[in-house]
């Protein structure tokens, strides 16, 4: 079976349902969590169309998930942003504030604020997620530490307002799933230690039984291809920035053993 190609991950829903699992948006689940539910979340770093395709064929199955949509040129699309909403999904704010003014507080909530004004002039927006931005020596999550984002009409971030003790968190970052070494910032404290090879194990671990009965999925759309031409680019493109995300981690690693080394 072919990996990260739309007809594995129509697979990967179907497994799901037929194993009992419900599905909510990120709003719907922090306002009225269901038992046995799958969260189901797209953070849509790229490539805006892709994400219009996978939520048709979510739309098609009656399944809701949430987008999160980055305001770079890269990630937004007004039409598509609206098109993905109209379809009965939840869209989100991908924020990368704190990076993106390198830092500085006071720019970051300005920016964050314009940035929530643009989408709402769209559709509401309740929930956000921070961005990665793996390059970046900036946390975006770093301006709530002196900002809340329950000001701006906000009632949750999906990474901090979920308890990932009970929510088992899994992430295609990397084009792999759950791969630490392919991932800087897309991670959560968790007591799940659950492996998984490819998205033919993942189907399998659901159809086995073997998965909590509570599940974040993070399935970035670009990664996601039938055709040849763009599933091969996606692949290498991949390969290459995981190459320099390891670089990344293994320099960190390093600063948090040496504080004194050079930042």
């Amino acid at each position: 079976m072919n990996d990260f190609t739309l007809t594995t991950y129509k697979l990967l829903l179907t497994a799901l349902q037929s194993s009992g699992y419900s599905f909510q948006a990120v709003e719907d689940f922090i306002r009225t969590p269901k038992n046995k539910n799958t969260i189901l979340r797209h953070d849509v770093d790229r490539l805006p169309a892709n994400a219009l395709r996978m939520a048709k064929l979510e739309h098609e199955s009656e399944i809701a998930a949430t987008y999160y949509f980055r305001t770079l040129s890269e990630s937004w699309d007004e039409v598509i942003i609206r098109q993905i909403a109209d379809l009965g999904h939840e869209v989100g704010y991908h924020y990368e504030d704190f990076s993106l003014c390198r830092g500085n507080y006071e720019l970051s909530i300005i920016n964050f604020k314009l940035s929530l004004e643009r989408f709402r002039k769209i559709c509401p927006v309740k929930t956000i997620c921070m961005h990665g931005s793996p390059f970046s020596k900036y946390d975006n999550k770093k301006i709530w530490e002196k900002y809340d984002y329950r000001d701006y009409g906000i009632i949750a971030d999906c990474y901090l307002d979920v308890d990932f003790d009970e929510v088992f968190y899994i992430t295609d970052t990397g084009r792999s799933w759950n791969n630490s070494s392919a991932s800087v910032r897309d991670k959560v404290n968790s007591k799940f230690d659950i492996k998984i090879k490819d998205t033919n194990d993942l189907i399998e671990k659901i159809q086995n039984d073997e998965l909590p009965d509570k599940i974040m999925i993070n399935v970035h759309p670009q990664r996601w291809n039938d055709a040849f031409v763009p599933w091969c680019s996606e692949l290498v493109r991949q390969n290459i920035k995981n190459v320099i995300k390891r670089w990344v981690i293994r320099r960190e690693e390093f600063r948090s053993q040496n504080p004194g080394a050079r930042r």
